[in-house]
C-alpha cells in the first residue's frame, strides 16, 4: 500500500513539474513575441574603398530624402532616419522601426474609359495590362468619373506583414538609386558604385536582416580605421553600430569631422597668434578625406615669402589642400595647417613629409618666377601665338589684338582723362600675356594676377597693373568688380569679345551646354556695365564684331548683333528677377527697348519701389493708363483739331504737355521715381475726361479727335515703359 502511494505521490510531482516547465517555456515564448512584435532600431553600413570627397558629400545628402521615400513606400513605419558617411563607409541608423508594415488601401488610375472599354463595354488589353501592373484581377478594376471624365481604376489591398521582406526590397533601392558623377565596376561583378563595395552591415534589433548585393551578404562585421583599428569586429546590435565606430576612433558624422578640424584649427591659431585661411570647398574636401581627422601645424623656408603669396597659396590650398596662416595685418606667413588621417605616433613624420612636399612644390614657383621675371611682360604677347584660343577664331594672340583694337575704338567717345585711356589701351595690350610664363602655366589658378606682378616688376604704372591683375573679376554672380574705369574697361572688352566670338561662328550656348561660360560672361558684363554707365554695350559690341570680320569670320553682323543683344538682355532679365523685380515690370521697361542695360536697371528698379512703397501713386499711374490703353486707337493719330477738343480735353493736353517736358528733365537725370510721379498725377484729368466725354461719338470727326487725344496721353506715358504690359497683367 505504502508503495502505491509513493508512486503516486511521484507521479502527481513529474506532472507538476511538468507543467511548471510548460508554462515557463510559454511565457518565454510569449516575451520573445512580444519582444519580437516592439518596434526596434535599423542600422545599416556599407563599406567601400574610399570614396571622392565631393562624391561622399552628395551621397549623404541623397540618402537623407532616399531613406525615408524609399521606407515609406514600402510601407515600414519609423520613427527618424539619422545618415553618417566617412570616405570608407556610407550608412544610416533609422529609429522605431515596427515589426509589421501598415495594412493599406490604395487606389490607382489607369487609362481612360475610351482606351478601357471597347464598344461591349469590356475591359480592353490596356485595361487588362493595367490590372496586371497593380497584381489584381480584372473584377477589382472599376469606372469612376475624374476631373469630368470617366477613368478605369483599381483598388489594391495591402495587408500588414512583417516588415522584413520590405527593409530588403527598401534597402537594395536606396542602394541603387544614388546617383555618382562616376560609377564603377569591380572584378567579375555586373552592380555599379562610387567604388568597390567589401562589406554590408545590416541589423534590425539584435538580428541580421538578409541581404545581398554585389555578391556580398550582410552580416554584423564592420572594419575599423586602417590605422588606428584595422581589421573585422563584430556589431552586438543595431543600436550598438554608432557606439562601435567610435570606440574604433571613428568619427562617422562629417559635421563632427569638420568642428573637429575648425576647433583644432583654432587652438593652433591661440597658439601662434595668427589666423588661417579655410576655403569651405577645401574644408569639406579635408573632412571627406579622414575618419578621424587631426591637425598639424609645419612650416617651410621664410625665404619662400619672396615669392609672390598667391602662388604660394595656390600650391598649398589647391593642390596639397593645406590651410596657410597670416599675420592680423594680413601678411602671409611661413606656416601651414594639415589635416591627418594618421596615429599620433606618426605626426612628426606626417609633418616631416608634408614639409618636404610643400618644400619641393615652392622650389619649382621661386624658380619660375625668377625666370619669368628675366623678360618684360610685353615680351611674351608675341608667345600667345602659341596658344589657340578657339578653333575657329584663331589664338590668344588674336584675341589680344582685338581687345587692344576695340579699347583704342571706344576710347574715342569715353568720358575720360587721356592718361586713363593711354592705360586702357597699354592693359589691353598686356592682360593676357601671362598665359604663357612659366609660373601660370604651372599655377593656372593666378593668371591675371601674375600677370600684374610682372607688369609691376617691368615699371608699369599702378593702374594698367591693377586692370592686368582684375580683368578676370567679375568670375562669377556676386563677385568683386575691378576696382576703376581701367580694369572694368578691360574686362567688358575681354569677356564681350568672347560672346561675340562664338555667337559669329554659331558657338552659343545652349540649355545643356556653356562651355566658354557665356552666362556669366554676359552677368559679369552687366556687372561692369550698372557700376561704369559711360562704358558703351552697343559702341563695344560693335566694334568687337566688327573686328571680328576683319579677321575672316563670316556672319551676318546685323543678326549677330541682335542675337548677342537677346542673349545679354536674357541673362539681365535673370538678374532682376533674382534681385525681385516681378516679370511684368521687366517686360513693360524691355519693351521701350532703352539703349544701355543700366537704364532698364534703373527703371525697374524705380518702377518696382513705386508699386510697393508709393502704392497710391502706382495705382494711379496704371488706373490712368489701362483707361486710356483700351480705348485708344493708333490709326487715328495724334494730330488734335483743338476746335473740335472741349474743356476736359484741353485740360488734360496741357497737363500731357508739362509732364512731359518734367518727364524728359527726369529721364535726362534719370530720376525714374519722380518721372513716375509725375506720370501718376494724369489720373485725375483722364478721370474728368471720361467722366464728361463720350469717346466713341456718333461723329465720327469728333470721335477721331477724341481717339487722338487719348493717344497723345497714352504715347508720354511709353517715354518710361510700356505700361500695356502692366495693364495686360
Amino acid at each position: 500500500m505504502s508503495n502505491t502511494n509513493e508512486c503516486a505521490h511521484q507521479t502527481q510531482h513529474a506532472a507538476q513539474t511538468k507543467q511548471v516547465a510548460q508554462t515557463g517555456q510559454d511565457t518565454q515564448a510569449s516575451e520573445t513575441v512580444q519582444k519580437e512584435q516592439t518596434p526596434q532600431t535599423l542600422s545599416f553600413e556599407l563599406g567601400v574603398e574610399e570614396i571622392p570627397a565631393f562624391d561622399l558629400h552628395k551621397a549623404s545628402e541623397q540618402l537623407q530624402q532616399l531613406v525615408p521615400d524609399r521606407l515609406s513606400a514600402h510601407a515600414v513605419p519609423f520613427e527618424r532616419v539619422t545618415v553618417f558617411s566617412t570616405p570608407r563607409r556610407l550608412g544610416f541608423i533609422v529609429k522605431q522601426v515596427a515589426a509589421q508594415t501598415q495594412a493599406q488601401e490604395l487606389d490607382f488610375r489607369g487609362p481612360s474609359a475610351k482606351i478601357g472599354l471597347d464598344e461591349n463595354g469590356n475591359f480592353t488589353k490596356a485595361a487588362l495590362g493595367f490590372a496586371r501592373s497593380k497584381n489584381v484581377s480584372a473584377s477589382a478594376l472599376e469606372l469612376r468619373d475624374c476631373a469630368g471624365e470617366r477613368y478605369v481604376f483599381a483598388h489594391v489591398s495591402s495587408p500588414s506583414q512583417s516588415t522584413t521582406p520590405a527593409i530588403q526590397a527598401a534597402l537594395l533601392e536606396i542602394i541603387t538609386s544614388i546617383a555618382w558623377p562616376k560609377s564603377c565596376r569591380w572584378a567579375s561583378r555586373s552592380e555599379t558604385f562610387s567604388r568597390p563595395v567589401r562589406w554590408i552591415v545590416c541589423l534590425f534589433g539584435s538580428k541580421v536582416v538578409p541581404l545581398t548585393f554585389a555578391g556580398l551578404h550582410a552580416d554584423r562585421f564592420t572594419w575599423g580605421h586602417r590605422v588606428l583599428s584595422a581589421g573585422k569586429h563584430e556589431i552586438s546590435s543595431a543600436d550598438a553600430l554608432l557606439d562601435t565606430l567610435r570606440h574604433l576612433q571613428i568619427v562617422p558624422f562629417e559635421d563632427q569631422r569638420k568642428e573637429c578640424i575648425l576647433d583644432e584649427v583654432a587652438h593652433f591659431e591661440k597658439k601662434l597668434g595668427l589666423h588661417a585661411e579655410i576655403p569651405a570647398k577645401t574644408l569639406l574636401e579635408v573632412t571627406n578625406l579622414c575618419e578621424a581627422p587631426h591637425v598639424l601645424v609645419c612650416s617651410f623656408d621664410e625665404s619662400f615669402l619672396a615669392v609672390p603669396k598667391e602662388i604660394i597659396v595656390d600650391a598649398m590650398l589647391m593642390h596639397q589642400r593645406y590651410f596657410p596662416f597670416y599675420t592680423n595685418d594680413g601678411a602671409l606667413t611661413n606656416y601651414f595647417a594639415v589635416v591627418s588621417n594618421a596615429a599620433e605616433r606618426a605626426f612628426e613624420q606626417v609633418k616631416v613629409g608634408n614639409e618636404r612636399v610643400v618644400r619641393a612644390r615652392l622650389d619649382d614657383a621661386k624658380f619660375f618666377y625668377e625666370e619669368d621675371l628675366k623678360h618684360p611682360l610685353e615680351w611674351y604677347v608675341d608667345k600667345l601665338k602659341q596658344v589657340v584660343f578657339q578653333q575657329d577664331l584663331g589664338t590668344m594672340y588674336d584675341k589680344t589684338m582685338r581687345i587692344e583694337a576695340c579699347a583704342k575704338q571706344i576710347c574715342a567717345s569715353l568720358d575720360a582723362t587721356e592718361q586713363e585711356k593711354q592705360n586702357l589701351c597699354r592693359a589691353a595690350l598686356l592682360c593676357k600675356a601671362d598665359l604663357v610664363t612659366n609660373a601660370v602655366i604651372e599655377f593656372t589658378s593666378v593668371q591675371g594676377i601674375m600677370g600684374g606682378y610682372y607688369a609691376r616688376a617691368c615699371g608699369e604704372n599702378d593702374q594698367v597693373v591693377q586692370a592686368i591683375t582684375q580683368h578676370y573679376q567679375p568670375r562669377f554672380a556676386g563677385d568683386v568688380l575691378p576696382c576703376d574705369l581701367v580694369a572694368c574697361g578691360v574686362a567688358l572688352i575681354d569677356k564681350l569679345d568672347t560672346i561675340c566670338g562664338l555667337f559669329a561662328i554659331d558657338q552659343a550656348p545652349t540649355g545643356s551646354s556653356d562651355p566658354f561660360a557665356l552666362r556669366r560672361s554676359a552677368i559679369g558684363a552687366l556687372s561692369i556695365l550698372d557700376a561704369y554707365p559711360q562704358l558703351s554695350l552697343s559702341a563695344t559690341l560693335t566694334a568687337l564684331l566688327d573686328l571680328h570680320a576683319q579677321a575672316g569670320v563670316s556672319f551676318d553682323k546685323q543678326a549677330c548683333y541682335q542675337a548677342v543683344y537677346r542673349f545679354i538682355l536674357g541673362r539681365l532679365r535673370v538678374m532682376l528677377k533674382d534681385e525681385g523685380i516681378a516679370p511684368q515690370t521687366i517686360d513693360a521697361i524691355v519693351a521701350v527697348q532703352p539703349e544701355h542695360p543700366r537704364d532698364i536697371m534703373l527703371r525697374c528698379r524705380a518702377l518696382e519701389k513705386v508699386a510697393h512703397q508709393q502704392r497710391e501713386d502706382y495705382e494711379n499711374l496704371t488706373a490712368a493708363y489701362v483707361r486710356a490703353w483700351n480705348l485708344h486707337d493708333i490709326s487715328a493719330g495724334m494730330s488734335v483739331d483743338d476746335a473740335l477738343c472741349n474743356d476736359a480735353e484741353r485740360v488734360l493736353l496741357a497737363k500731357v504737355q508739362s509732364v512731359k517736358q518734367q518727364i524728359e528733365h527726369d529721364l535726362e537725370h534719370q530720376r525714374y521715381e519722380e518721372a513716375c510721379s509725375a506720370l501718376a498725377s494724369l489720373r485725375a484729368p483722364i478721370d474728368d475726361l471720361f467722366a464728361s466725354t463720350l469717346i466713341m461719338d456718333a461723329d465720327e470727326a469728333l470721335k477721331k479727335n477724341h481717339l487722338a487725344v487719348l493717344n497723345c496721353f497714352v504715347d508720354v506715358f511709353s517715354c518710361i515703359a510700356d505700361f500695356s504690359c502692366l495693364a495686360k497683367g
